[in-house]
């Protein structure tokens, strides 16, 4: 189930395709999802409900093929690595990975791991910086079992893959809760109309954040109209209103630098708000944005002579408007598409997430948005 499933559309761009982020050309997304045991907790052992999302930015190879990038921090309350090497360079030189807040060191190893066994590199001869992002799933997941293992990464790799973009449940977004339903991994993308350059942009998100009676699906407050009274919270008891956090990746085959990356990045948060977020002081709200448009580009640690200099180009500022409509749109049905697409979940100790009902979603949107 998606939004466009329900004849719920946001925004008024085109989208793409496939309505996912790999609508942006050699973008690929892998999973391996983590489902094992139920009942009481018992650290080490279980319920286990999570995973690792990767997203491989292009189809060549991303540690020696850079992009430029950008990033945005709404709130800090989290982490998403690699990201001072991107301030710095503006670059972007590997893969993205997503999954829990206690697997973030095992997966950064395991994709230098994987990196290292496919290239046959050295130690003295080879460095990386990949990027990984977290969310807490420790609601429903045992975070602190660190069931994450590098063979699970080296899956999620393998799985890598254009096309169709699973949502919900799965990956990095197994065990996660957006806007006390179930959340998790969701995607959507739009495409300027030919005047306007008829880019692409790609949105994919991992969305654990959020109040229930905030949450807004295209202004109409279906949160309100949808209260805890009638599907109960994992969250309750005990309430953590706002708690959770959201990493967005927005991928675009417009030729921009790295400050106009940052600008896109910036502008995934204007899709939260949309929904309901609000950087709330426990959210770890980080947003990181990356362009193909000026492949292929060396990475600057890559051995061998360079060239002096490189021309490249980038789209004016005055016609990037629409690109932040774009990345705006695409955020907020992302978010709704990763709801949509989740299934109730029962973790550990018994706590479930509920998902958000459709018919009842449809009925509300309705009743707000009349048919014409």
């Amino acid at each position: 189930m998606r939004a466009r499933d329900l004849g719920i559309v946001i925004g008024q761009l085109a989208q793409g395709t496939r309505n996912a982020i790999t609508d942006v050309a050699g973008v690929r997304v892998g999973h391996a999802t983590l489902i094992v045991g139920e009942g009481p907790l018992v650290a080490g052992r279980g319920p286990v409900r999570t995973g690792v999302t990767v997203i491989m930015p292009h189809d060549g190879d991303p540690w020696r093929d850079a992009v430029y990038a950008g990033s945005h921090r709404l709130n800090g309350n989290g982490e998403l690595t690699g990201l001072e090497w991107i301030r710095e360079s503006g670059m972007l030189t590997s893969p993205i990975a997503l999954t829990n807040t206690h697997s973030v060191g095992v997966v950064r190893d395991a994709i230098i791991a994987a990196e290292i066994r496919d290239r046959g590199a050295t130690s003295d001869a080879y460095w990386a910086l990949p990027v990984v992002g977290e969310t807490y799933d420790g609601r429903l997941n045992d975070i602190n079992g660190f069931h994450v293992r590098p063979e699970h990464v080296f899956a999620a790799l393998a799985d890598a893959r254009t096309g169709a973009v699973a949502e919900g449940n799965v990956g990095g977004g197994t065990g996660m809760i957006c806007h006390e339903f179930k959340g998790g991994i969701g995607t959507a993308s739009r495409v300027l109309g030919q005047a306007e350059g008829g880019f692409s942009v790609g949105v994919l998100v991992q969305a654990n954040y959020g109040r229930r009676d905030r949450l807004s699906i295209d202004g109409v407050p279906v949160g309100r109209e949808i209260p805890i009274s009638e599907v109960p919270s994992a969250w309750d008891p005990p309430r953590t209103p706002g708690a959770g956090s959201i990493i967005g990746i927005v991928a675009t085959d417009a030729p921009l630098l790295p400050h106009q990356c940052e600008r896109l990045a910036q502008r995934a948060a204007l899709g939260v708000a949309r929904v309901g977020g609000a950087g709330e002081n426990s959210s770890g709200d980080l947003f990181l944005a990356f362009a193909t448009g000026n492949r292929p580009m060396p990475a600057a640690h890559v051995a061998g002579p360079q060239p002096l200099t490189r021309d490249i180009r980038t789209l004016v500022d005055s016609h990037i408007t629409p690109l932040f409509w774009a990345v705006i749109e695409a955020t907020e049905e992302a978010i709704l598409n990763a709801m949509l697409a989740a299934e109730t979940m029962v973790g550990r100790d018994g706590n479930t997430a509920h998902a958000l009902p459709p018919d009842r979603l449809r009925e509300v949107m309705a009743r707000y948005r009349p048919p014409p």
